[in-house]
């Protein structure tokens, strides 16, 4: 081979390594990448998990505070809630997706959550943050938001004077364990290549606790707030995507923003909304299968009551599947007449088994309006570590949680395309390999 013909077989060779980089630059201007927290590319430098089951367990021992936190939204609450200084060991979520603020945009790694509306992060001089952080004094399109703007009165948890005018301040808890101060602010948002201007969100100057994300939240929820609600005509209220199992390390999922690109020919459920919890992505869940059991369930414990919150949400943001008690108690009792025990309980999960049975395990159907979603193998179960024992991957609602809510979480969400169509009131589930 000659010097040219090398020089070309070398620059074949690398271009082809940058385009099949997972970590790298999204090809696709339609689609950003979907992070697992544990997986490769991660910039929190994680280490490679042990096993699975262990990742699942180490972060579904939040669940308990996220499910508690989620049941307590109600509308335009305005608690105030403590921010405590000094440098805080910040725990992080589930996915995480690449943007960019400001101008020049600056990168961000920032927490898919479809059950909060506001975005937030982390900005220069925060007490108690990371130390990516953003700064609103090298941005040309930075602008500071005050108490008299429509946007501020939309925010959980406002700090604004009885009179006079005021930087828009607010104080919000999340996880559950955690809390923030953050100022209301306007900036550009970059989207692989969108770019949503004047997009509002907090801008953190003190955090508390160990479930804030270090480089922020981007809010999916259906609130005012929320990235669909500010995006406008951008995205037309659509949005969808496929998140990677805990499995992957090496792959990522991805989020498509706006009707284009978006699957044709997906089955759909009404999306259903509760005025006691606005944010929320409620679902009619109308019964479930064990096998080919459809199991007893009293219809209370089913049934979408908007003035209380009761019923069933779809989250990105918990990770097992949690169902009231008399939900999971009547699949239980079904599911343990076609497996052979005895059973364990293991951390969140009380229906572990000997895994050379799992063969005869019944999967799951969740029956929604309109659509069923079986849950595959990878879905319905998990194997510990030694690979000795597999539990049934769902469980009940925390016993201090009082509302009647049940919870679609990210494990069963797994390798399926998640399409919510806020406009049309519709959501969409479709088997897809996230990777």
């Amino acid at each position: 081979m000659d010097f040219i013909a090398t020089i070309l077989f070398l620059a074949l060779v690398i271009s082809s390594t940058k385009a099949l980089d997972p970590c790298g630059p999204q090809p696709d201007d339609s689609d950003l990448l979907v992070i697992p927290i544990y997986g490769k590319c991660s910039p929190f430098n994680p280490p490679k998990p042990d096993s699975l089951f262990n990742t699942v367990m180490n972060m579904a021992s939040k669940d308990p505070a996220r499910v508690k936190y989620l049941s307590s939204l109600v509308a335009q609450k305005t608690t105030a809630v403590p921010i405590a200084s000094g440098q805080q060991v910040l725990n992080i979520g589930n996915y995480i997706v690449r943007v960019k603020i400001g101008t020049p945009g600056q990168l961000m790694f920032m927490v898919l959550d479809t059950s909060n509306d506001v975005a937030w992060v982390p900005c220069s001089g925060c007490n108690g943050c990371s130390a990516t952080t953003f700064s609103p004094n090298t941005s040309s399109t930075y602008g500071s938001l005050d108490c008299g703007l429509p946007q501020c009165a939309q925010v959980r948890g406002l700090s604004c004077p009885a009179t006079g005018s005021a930087a828009c301040s607010f104080n919000q808890s999340y996880g559950g364990d955690s809390s923030f101060s953050a100022n209301l602010v306007r900036d550009s948002l970059g989207l692989a290549n969108d770019i949503v201007p004047d997009f509002a969100f907090g801008c953190i100057n003190a955090i508390s606790g160990g479930s804030v994300p270090p480089q922020g939240l981007l809010g999916l929820g259906r609130g005012p707030m929320s990235l669909i609600s500010q995006s406008g005509a951008l995205y037309s209220g659509v949005f969808s995507y496929c998140l990677p199992s805990f499995k992957s390390y090496y792959f990522s999922g991805s989020l498509k923003l706006g009707p284009v690109g978006q699957p044709k020919n997906i089955r759909t459920t009404p999306l259903l909304k509760s005025p006691h919890r606005p944010s929320l992505y409620y679902v009619n869940l109308t019964g479930i299968s064990v096998g080919r059991v459809q199991v007893p369930i009293a219809p209370e414990y089913l049934a979408f009551n908007p003035n209380t919150g009761a019923g069933t949400i779809i989250d990105s943001g918990t990770v097992v599947t949690r169902f009231v008690q008399p939900i999971y108690k009547a699949i239980r009792d079904e599911f343990v007449k076609h497996v052979k025990g005895p059973f364990t309980a293991i951390g969140v999960f009380d229906t572990c088994f000997d895994a050379t049975a799992e063969a005869e395990a019944p999967l799951i159907t969740l029956h929604f309006e309109g659509l069923s979603m079986p849950l595959p193998m990878e879905n319905s179960f998990l194997h510990t570590s030694a690979g000795s024992r597999a539990c049934l991957a769902i469980a009940p609602v925390p016993n201090n949680v009082n509302a009647a809510m049940n919870v679609i979480a990210n494990l069963q969400q797994q390798n399926h395309r998640i399409l919510f169509d806020v406009i049309n009131s519709r959501l969409g589930i479709a088997r897809e390999a996230c990777n």
